[in-house]
């Protein structure tokens, strides 16, 4: 059965992750009184950029950096525990292990924009590299809250941290600033920064084309949604059944509802300067490492 979840993982998260992405399009076009595209055009999107030339402009790292994102976060779908059903991945995994994986989407973003030698895919990698910096240890601190609580670093226990021993004040001060970063998190604005269509042409990813873009557009897709899912399993795992199929329907409903949220920001924020990104990052790291001091003294 362990192999089972882990599929079923993968298979939801491919399937999904573009849907809430329409979803957010259409409630920005909607709350921007625009018609906006349908619900289901990330799909067509994919299909067709697979069916396009790959133009290669970089040397081999520009051809392995789309490959090394969306494997990375095909890994992080494999250790979370959806339907609250941990599998073998997830209880000999640890939280370091997730951090590092989602690390390395970063890492392969900048390395294809900087094998590209594209100046607005350079402006867009040292964007992202400063978005990496700061917004990673706020993940890093969600995960160590739960960690203080129960002792452990493992994924599971982590994660059910909330589930096991209930709120707290660290508790609740860090799902406050999920809910600050997560704009951050899944490149939305106003942080979406690192793109920045209307100013650098979408910034790392310009000189992508055909399946490579493709690739780069699902993992993106992909790790909103894990950011999105994170949050739910985390912090509001109140409607938990003991039915896998069951737990994985109102997951699925309650990430939605977190989508709706990443829209409604979105689409009612100006984007952010750099400088003004950095001190709202650095604004969080602090406030989290408070979190995970209440954490320490049992606050």
């Amino acid at each position: 059965m362990d192999i089972v979840y882990i599929v079923v993982n993968i298979v939801i998260f491919l399937a999904f992750a573009p849907l809430f992405e329409g979803i957010v399009r259409k409630l920005t076009a909607k709350v921007q009184s625009r018609q906006g595209p349908p619900v289901i055009q990330p799909y067509y999107d994919i299909i067709k950029l697979l069916g396009k030339e790959n133009f290669i402009v970089g040397n081999w790292a520009f051809t392995l950096a789309p490959l090394m994102s969306f494997a990375a976060i095909i890994s992080v779908i494999c250790f979370v525990p959806l339907g609250y059903k941990a599998n073998f991945l997830t209880q000999y995994a640890d939280v370091i292990t997730i951090i590092y994986l989602l690390t390395l989407g970063g890492v392969s973003i900048l390395l294809g924009a900087l094998s590209s030698k594209n100046t607005f895919a350079m402006m867009g990698a040292s964007r992202e590299m400063v978005t990496m910096i700061m917004v990673e240890p706020v993940l890093a601190m969600t995960f160590f809250v739960g960690a203080v609580k129960v002792k452990s670093l493992g994924i599971d226990a982590t994660i059910f941290s909330v589930m096991n021993t209930g709120y707290s004040w660290a508790v609740v001060l860090m799902m406050a600033l999920y809910l600050m970063a997560l704009q951050a998190f899944v490149g939305k604005q106003p942080f979406d920064i690192a793109e920045a269509e209307q100013e650098i042409l979408e910034g790392p990813f310009i000189e992508y084309s055909g399946p490579n873009y493709a690739l780069f557009k699902y993992s993106m897709m992909l790790k909103q949604m894990f950011y999105a899912s994170l949050f739910v399993m985390v912090f509001v795992p109140f409607l938990y059944t003991g039915v896998y199929a069951l737990d994985i329907a109102i997951q699925l409903c309650e990430i939605a509802l977190v989508y709706v949220l990443i829209a409604l920001v979105g689409a009612t924020n100006p984007r952010l300067r750099i400088d003004q990104a950095v001190k709202y990052y650095a604004v969080l790291i602090v406030l989290a490492l408070s979190a995970v001091g209440l954490s320490v003294y049992g606050i």
